[in-house]
This record gives C-alpha cells, sequence and structure tokens, in this order.
C-alpha cells in the first residue's frame, strides 16, 4: 500500500509512526557498514582484553574483543574512532533534517487536503475571569463578539459532568446484566433467573434477577435525571472554560496563537482537540491547580525513578554467568548446570527486567491524567516522554553503571583508588552483551509476540470469561484498539540510543539493531493496515519530540565516548571531540526554528487558502449547524433516538450556546477597560459603535 493511501486508510498519525523505524535503517545502515569494515578490523587487531584479564582478572568474552576496550592505552588508533564519530553524526543529522522536512510537508498536505473537522474552526478558551452579572457562556459570548465581532459563531461552555458520566456508565453495567439474564430466561424459559444481592452475588436474599436490575435501572436513570438538573442550574457545575467555534479557520488561527488579554493569565486560548480526542474528565479539572499537580507528579515521578534503580540493580547482578560467580561463589555449582547456565546468560537478565515494567506505561498514564491534560494525544505523548525519560535511566544508564561495577567488583576491591576510573572506562563497553540480550528479548521476541497478538488474546479471554455477558460486550472485548504511542516510541528511542551508544563502541551489537528495525516495521506496517484502529488524529503532532529524543541520543553518545577515550589516554585525540555535543546541539536549534513551527502553529496562507476553496465548493453551507453540538459532552447526546425524554434534554443542551442577549450594555461602549482584562475599544471598535 502506498504512502498515500496508507495515510487515507490509517491516518497521518500511523503513518508518520511507521517512518521512525524506516528512518531507523536509514541511520543504521550506513553506520552499520562502516563500523563493521573499519572500527571492527581496528579492534580485533588487539590483544589488549586478553593481557588484561591474566594481570587485573578482568572479565571479557569475545564479543568484547571486537570492542573498543582491545586497544591499548594511548594508542593511535583511537583516531578511527573519533573520525567514525562524526562521520556517524554528520549523518545521523542530515537524515534527521530530512526526515523532519518531509514530515512537515506531509503534516501540510495533510491539512491542506483534509475534510472538515469541528477542530478546525474552534478553540478551547480557558480560565475565563469570573463575572457577578454574566453567565460563561454570556461572559464567553460577549468577549467575543466584542474582540471578534466578524468571526465568532458559537461556544459550548464545559460542564463538571463527571459524576453524570459515572451514573451513565453505571446505567450501561446494569443494562447489560439485564440484557445477560433476559438472553438466559430466552433460552430456558421453564425459570426465571435468580441471583444473590450480595457482594459479587455469592450471599445474600435471592431474588429475580430481570426485576431487580429492571428496578436498578429505573433508580439509576432517576438519578442521572436529577444530576442533569443539577449541572444544568447549578453555576457551580459550569467550569470557567468555553469551546468557541468561528466562521472560518482564519479567524480560528488568528485567536488560538493570539494574546486575548492585556492579563496573559486570563483568556488562554488554545486550538482544541477534535472531539473524539478530548479527554472530558479532564475539563472539569480547574485551570489554577495544574501547575501544582504538575508539580507533585514531578516529585513523583523522580522518587518512582530513583527507588526503581533498586530492583534494577538486582537485575543487572545476573547480567553474567561470570560476574554471579564471583558475587555468589557457593552457587557455582547450581549454576554451572548446562540448562540453568545457558538460560541465566541469554534470556534471565533481559526478561527479568521486562518484567519489571510491565506496569509501568499504566503508571505512568495515571501520572498524566492527574496532570491535567485535556487530550488523548497529549495523555500519550506525555506519557511517552516520561517512559523515555525512565528507560534513560534505569534501563540504559543503571544497567551500564551498576552492571558494569558489579561485574568488576573484585578488581574494584584489590585495585588502588587511582585505577578506578580506568577499570569502568574498559568495562562500559562490556555491557553490549547485556544490551545485546535485552534487545533480543524485547526487541525481537516483542515484534513476534505483536504478530501473534499473545497479550491480547489472553486479556480477551479473560474479558469473556468474567465480564462479557452480552454481544456487544463482545465486540467492545474485541476491539484491537490504537497503535500505542506511549508505550511504542520510547521502546524505539531505546534502539536508536543503543545504536548510537554502541556505533563507535562496540559494533556488533548493530546489526541486532538493524533486525529490529526491520521487523517492527514490516509487522507494525500490517498491524496498522489490517488491526488496529485510530483512536484520534493528531497531524503528526508528536514528531518534534521524536527528533528531539534522537538527538539527545546522539549527545549522550558523543558525552560518553569522550568519557571513555579519556581514560584510554588519549589526551591528544579526545579534545576533538569536544565540537561534537556543540554541532549538534546548534542543528538541533536549527531544525527548532525551521521546521517546529509547523507542528505548533497554523499559518494563516493556509487557513485562508481552505476557507476560500470551501466558500467556492459549499457557498450554501450551515455551518453552525455543523458547529453547534461538536463538542457537547457525550454523557449530554441522546443513547437512543426513540427515547424521547433523553432526545429533548439534549435538545436542551444543543440550544445552550444560542446567541443570549447579555445582561449589561455592550463593551462597544465602554470607554474604560473592564474588570475581565480585556483591552479598551479600538477606534474601530468606536466607530462601529457610533454606526449602530
Amino acid at each position: 500500500m502506498p504512502e498515500p493511501e496508507l495515510i487515507d486508510h490509517a491516518g497521518l498519525d500511523s503513518a508518520v509512526y511507521l517512518r521512525i523505524y524506516l528512518m531507523g535503517l536509514k541511520i543504521f545502515v550506513p553506520i552499520a557498514f562502516l563500523a563493521w569494515t573499519i572500527l571492527v578490523p581496528v579492534n580485533w587487531t588487539n590483544g589488549t582484553l586478553a593481557a588484561a584479564a591474566k594481570i587485573a582478572n578482568i572479565t571479557a568474552s569475545d564479543i568484547d574483543k571486537l570492542s573498543i576496550s582491545n586497544i591499548p592505552l594511548g594508542s593511535q588508533r583511537f583516531w578511527a574512532h573519533i573520525v567514525m564519530a562524526y562521520g556517524f553524526t554528520f549523518w545521523t543529522c542530515y537524515v534527521l533534517q530530512k526526515e523532519y522536512e518531509k514530515v512537515a510537508n506531509m503534516r501540510f498536505h495533510f491539512l491542506q487536503a483534509e475534510r472538515r473537522r469541528p477542530d478546525q474552526f474552534t478553540v478551547l478558551v480557558r480560565n475565563v475571569p469570573p463575572d457577578p452579572d454574566e453567565s460563561v457562556g454570556e461572559l464567553v459570548e460577549h468577549f467575543f463578539l466584542v474582540n471578534h465581532p466578524d468571526h465568532y459563531l458559537t461556544n459550548q461552555v464545559v460542564y463538571n459532568a463527571n459524576k453524570l458520566a459515572s451514573l451513565v456508565k453505571k446505567k450501561k453495567k446494569l443494562q447489560n446484566w439485564r440484557d445477560y439474564y433476559q438472553l438466559k430466561f430466552s433460552r430456558k424459559r421453564t425459570d426465571r433467573p435468580l441471583m444473590k444481592t450480595g457482594f459479587l452475588g455469592l450471599w445474600g436474599t435471592k431474588v429475580d434477577a430481570i426485576d431487580h436490575y429492571t428496578s436498578e435501572i429505573e433508580k439509576v436513570s432517576r438519578e442521572i435525571v436529577e444530576e442533569r438538573e443539577k449541572v444544568a442550574n447549578d453555576p457551580k457545575s459550569i467550569m470557567p472554560a468555553s469551546f468557541v467555534s468561528f466562521k472560518t479557520r482564519w479567524a480560528a488561527a488568528v485567536c488560538a496563537q493570539t494574546q486575548q488579554s492585556r492579563n496573559p493569565t486570563l483568556w488562554l486560548t488554545d486550538w482544541a482537540p477534535e472531539p473524539r480526542d478530548v479527554y472530558w474528565p479532564n475539563l472539569a479539572i480547574p485551570y489554577v491547580s495544574l501547575t501544582v499537580r504538575r508539580l507533585i507528579i514531578g516529585v513523583a515521578f523522580f522518587f518512582l525513578t530513583f527507588f526503581f534503580m533498586i530492583p534494577i540493580t538486582l537485575v543487572q547482578s545476573l547480567a553474567s554467568i561470570e560476574g554471579i560467580e564471583k558475587v555468589v561463589p557457593f552457587l557455582k555449582p547450581v549454576i554451572e548446570v548446562k540448562f540453568i547456565k545457558a538460560f541465566i546468560a541469554g534470556v534471565l537478565p533481559g526478561l527479568a527486567l521486562k518484567l519489571f515494567l510491565v506496569f509501568l506505561p499504566t503508571i505512568l498514564m495515571i501520572m498524566s491524567k492527574f496532570e491535567g491534560f485535556i487530550s488523548l494525544s497529549s495523555l500519550e505523548r506525555r506519557g511517552a516522554a516520561r517512559y523515555y525519560l525512565f528507560n534513560l535511566v534505569n534501563t540504559f544508564l543503571c544497567s551500564v553503571i551498576v552492571g558494569s561495577a558489579l561485574t568488576q567488583l573484585k578488581s574494584f576491591i584489590h585495585q588502588s583508588p587511582n585505577q578506578i576510573p580506568r577499570t569502568i572506562g574498559v568495562a562500559i563497553p562490556q555491557r553490549a552483551t547485556f544490551f545485546i540480550t535485552y534487545i533480543m528479548v524485547d526487541g525481537w521476541a516483542g515484534v513476534a509476540m505483536e504478530i501473534l497478538r499473545i497479550k491480547p488474546l489472553i486479556i480477551f479471554h479473560l474479558k469473556n470469561f468474567f465480564l462479557v455477558k452480552t454481544e456487544k460486550d463482545r465486540e467492545e472485548a474485541m476491539d484491537p484498539g490504537s497503535i500505542g504511542f506511549n508505550t511504542g516510541e520510547p521502546q524505539i528511542q531505546l534502539y536508536f540510543l543503543l545504536g548510537l551508544v554502541y556505533a563507535a563502541v562496540t559494533p556488533v551489537l548493530l546489526p541486532f539493531i538493524l533486525v529490529f528495525f526491520a521487523l517492527a516495521y514490516v509487522v507494525f506496517r500490517h498491524q496498522v493496515i489490517n488491526v488496529y484502529n485510530q483512536e484520534y488524529e493528531s497531524g503528526a503532532a508528536f514528531w518534534p519530540d521524536v527528533h528531539g529524543r534522537i538527538i539527545t541520543a546522539l549527545v549522550i553518545s558523543q558525552l560518553l565516548l569522550m568519557g571513555l577515550l579519556a581514560t584510554k589516554e588519549a589526551a591528544q585525540s579526545t579534545p576533538f571531540l569536544i565540537a561534537l555535543p556543540v554541532l549538534t546541539l546548534y542543528f538541533h536549534q536549527y531544525c527548532k526554528g525551521r521546521y517546529e513551527p509547523a507542528f505548533i502553529r497554523y499559518p494563516l496562507e493556509e487557513a485562508m487558502m481552505k476557507d476560500t476553496l470551501e466558500r467556492a465548493r459549499e457557498p450554501n453551507l450551515n455551518l453552525k449547524s455543523y458547529l453547534q453540538s461538536a463538542y457537547l459532552h457525550p454523557v449530554f447526546k441522546a443513547e437512543d433516538d426513540d427515547e424521547s425524554m433523553e432526545m429533548d434534554e439534549t435538545e436542551k443542551w444543543e440550544n445552550e450556546s444560542v446567541l443570549v442577549p447579555t445582561k449589561r450594555s455592550s463593551r462597544l461602549n465602554t470607554p474604560l477597560a473592564s474588570k475581565m482584562g480585556s483591552s479598551p475599544p479600538s477606534q474601530y471598535e468606536n466607530d462601529r459603535a457610533s454606526n449602530l
């Protein structure tokens, strides 16, 4: 399937996500070729590790002999690694620049060719100041009629409907149970189904199941009606926020990308997420509490990352047979058993680390929701950012530093302190063995599990056995879900980091990276086309994060190579690496200024062009009816068109945002700025007022 067809089929987010795997191949295929043709022979033709093992009792394997550790101190051969480091950096930056440019153009083309969507005309206004004379809806309408008189169309205020949503969810659950017992009774009409009213139906009074759930549904329905009335009439249920829609995309772009008030903390505007991307529970969080929430989560994430080092450290003690035998020599007879030895050396370290990380994405997503992000896409991007930092600290840095220390524990104890930095410098490349195992367990096996979908299959059967009561439940249980950006992208970034760090240090790791990217691209392309459902569309808004993390990996690889060469007595050659991080950061700033605006702003030129074409094609378009209920909370929408009561209630909510007369004189006639923080009327507004 060509890429344009893939975008039409699965969306730009999915197509650009697949380009991350392609970019990995573009970066590492030439790097692997150069590393194996130049650096591997340079490393192999030395006997440093063999001699060091006899003198200092340093643990080394055949793979380590292909690394930079096998080059003697002060050797002129380090110039080859420095030259290759420059080559790897320039090639990586070249690919990153081309991909950034390509994805930015794809985004512009996608937005220009995209069908009409409510979020193209709508901005989210937050931190609306309180006013004693007007409700939030009236105040928002008044403000935008004054400041955007020719472009304002309508608005939909944000309600705190979380309790109502929980009641609707409870009603749906009760209806599923009633449908289940009705289906059971229809198959066997001799006896009506009975149930116990106690916990999980294990004890309590026996009652008729159908009658019980019917009465419970009626009770919850009354509670829903009462809660709707409460939300409608209680001013405290209306949040100081609103979805404001405009007549044109151009007007929405101007509003979303400009400051609305002289007070920069009031009337904050930003692009509204598309309706299916909105995470409705977080819209009820007061804007002023977001800073405190994010501070709390920042501290919590720090402690989560720090305390997770303890089990990670224990895992690293299993990284090699020799390391275990040095730390716990009494287990040597058990470890030397052929099967156990093969399992510990080949599978256990990576598998144990993977098991520790199973529940981490769920924890990080809960933390992101607590922070108050209002869209599913921003929640996933935040979760991905934290997952990446966690992998960087625990999976990579902790594995390298702690694992190396454990491997060389005996040498540390029996040598002078001034020799410890040199021992660490020699030992760091030897962690490639552990990461090769991790790539096979987490990467290769993970891709195989993805194509087999073992985990979703197990989850489906568990749901089918314990939760599924009706065909509707079964359809929901069979939902394949989306591609999972918050877990997949940080995993990819870890392999970018490993490849860039070990390209000049231990090139033997690069083929394993290439196999992962190739297999993952083929498998996930198949999954995107045939399996996954797209949950939302952000227009590849995540690409600046992808670019920034690869730049971070590149800088880390350069700094680690500098530190490693500093222990190799390469004083003449090491200073030449100082320019690499500086050039890389300068390149990042260039890309940030050149391409990132395409992902955070919408050019007025593009908006005007799309508006002009739409007016020419559909001159009689009724945009207000299209946008009227686009951002109505889902719980206010009718669940069944045949239920007239719910339809009437929905119509009431949908008509909430029609034009209403204000309770005070128009601000067009107000000579001074009001307490809401808006600017004084312009000369245009005064002229307009005089003509009224």
